[in-house]
C-alpha cells in the first residue's frame, strides 16, 4: 500500500521563510526578524518577568474555562432532553453567539473594575454557549433504539444519563470542549488587551503602545504556541480515545 506523505510538519518552517522575506522589507523596530524576537524571548525569560504573564493568562483561563464547560454541560445536557427548555434556550444561544465575547468586555470592566473576575466573565460568556450548542446536538442525535433498550432493563432516569447519554456523546462533548477552549482562549488575550494589568494580552498591548514590535510578535507567537499544544497534546488524544464512538 502506498502512503500519502504528511505534509504538515513542512508549514512551520515554510511560515518563517515567508516572516524572514517579508521582514527583510521593513525595519526591525516595525517587523523584526524571528532572531529579533527570540532574543527579546531571551530577555523575559531571563529576567523571569514571562512567568507572571503566562500565570496570569493561563489562571484566569483556566477558570473561565472550567466554570463554561460545567455550565455547558449542564444547559446543554438539559435542552436535549428537554424540548421546552430547547426552545428556551435557543433564542439565548443565538443572541449570545452572535454577539462577539469582546464586546463585553467594556461592560464588565465596568461593573467589576480591572481584574481577573471581568476577564473570567467574558470568557465564561464566549465559551458556554457554542459548547452549549454542541452538546445539545450531540445527546439529541444518539438513537432511540439505545434509550429504549436500557429503559426496557430497567433503568432509571440518572442511569440512562451516566451510561446512554454521557457515554454516546462524548465526541460531541471533545467536540464543544475544543471550540470552548478556542474561543475562551481568544476573549481572554482580547479582554487582557482591553483591561489588565498582567498577562499575555497585557504583554501585547503593552509592546504596542511602546514601539516594542519585539515584544508584540513574542505575545503572539506564545497565544499560538499554548493554543497549539492544547489541541495537539490534550483534544486531539481525547478525540482520538473516543473515534469508536464517533464512528458509531
Amino acid at each position: 500500500m502506498k502512503l500519502t506523505p504528511n505534509w504538515g510538519w513542512a508549514s512551520l518552517p515554510v511560515l518563517l521563510v515567508v516572516w524572514i522575506a517579508v521582514a527583510s522589507h521593513y525595519p526591525s523596530y516595525v517587523l523584526p526578524q524571528p532572531w529579533d524576537v527570540w532574543r527579546e524571548a531571551v530577555r523575559w525569560f531571563r529576567d523571569g518577568s514571562i512567568w507572571a504573564q503566562l500565570g496570569a493568562s493561563l489562571l484566569e483561563e483556566f477558570a473561565g474555562f472550567v466554570i463554561a464547560v460545567v455550565l455547558a454541560l449542564i444547559l446543554g445536557v438539559s435542552a436535549g432532553l428537554s424540548d421546552r427548555f430547547r426552545d428556551f434556550l435557543t433564542p439565548l444561544n443565538s443572541l449570545f453567539m452572535a454577539i462577539p465575547p469582546i464586546a463585553w468586555a467594556p461592560l464588565m470592566l465596568l461593573i467589576f473594575g480591572l481584574g481577573i473576575v471581568s476577564i473570567v466573565v467574558v470568557i465564561v460568556i464566549a465559551a458556554l454557549f457554542p459548547m452549549c450548542l454542541t452538546i445539545q446536538e450531540g445527546i439529541r442525535g444518539i438513537r432511540g433504539g439505545e434509550v429504549r433498550a436500557a429503559r426496557t432493563l430497567g433503568a432509571r432516569p440518572a442511569q440512562l444519563l451516566l451510561h446512554v447519554y454521557l457515554p454516546s456523546s462524548l465526541p460531541f462533548i471533545t467536540a464543544a470542549l475544543r471550540i470552548g477552549f478556542s474561543q475562551a482562549w481568544r476573549a481572554l488575550v482580547a479582554a487582557e488587551m482591553l483591561g489588565a494589568s498582567q498577562g499575555i494580552g497585557w504583554m501585547v498591548a503593552m509592546g504596542g503602545q511602546t514601539g516594542n514590535s519585539s515584544q508584540v510578535l513574542l505575545g503572539i507567537c506564545l497565544i499560538g504556541l499554548i493554543a497549539w499544544l492544547m489541541e495537539n497534546l490534550v483534544f486531539r488524544r481525547i478525540e482520538q480515545r473516543y473515534q469508536r464512538w464517533r464512528a458509531q
